[in-house]
């Protein structure tokens, strides 16, 4: 029975110092949610840093391509109307890129009638 009385003290304590320790309005579930999240956090740090070093890294490199290949991409960006009819673009063993139009798709769209096709009496 002293074993029970303790227990229960105890656990009255602890949850009244718990309680102290929250923020006012804060369920135990969302209690949970925010100490997980911290610990995310504090796990993620370290990469995250290492990540900031790479982007410092990276990014002169990456300005440089973007303005030597920038104009150009946007020029084909306006060549090409629709991506979906063109196969994975394919490098050969010379180095090229060609990039094929898919098969099932024409050269050009199929005209349309312009005028309604004539009615037939029956």
């Amino acid at each position: 029975m002293k074993q029970l009385a303790v227990f229960a003290l105890t656990v009255t304590l602890a949850s009244s110092a718990q309680a102290e320790e929250d923020p006012p309005g804060l369920s135990l579930m969302e209690r949970g949610a925010q100490m997980f999240l911290e610990g995310i956090l504090k796990e993620m740090e370290p990469a995250m840093e290492d990540l900031q070093g790479l982007a410092d890294d990276m990014g002169p490199a990456l300005q440089q391509f973007a303005d030597e290949m920038g104009p150009k991409l946007s020029e084909l960006m306006s060549e090409i109307e629709d991506w979906s009819v063109y196969q994975p673009p394919e490098v050969l063993p010379n180095g090229d890129i060609i990039i094929r139009r898919k098969p099932e798709h024409p050269m050009t769209p199929p005209e349309t009638p312009t005028e309604p096709a004539p009615q037939i009496e029956l």
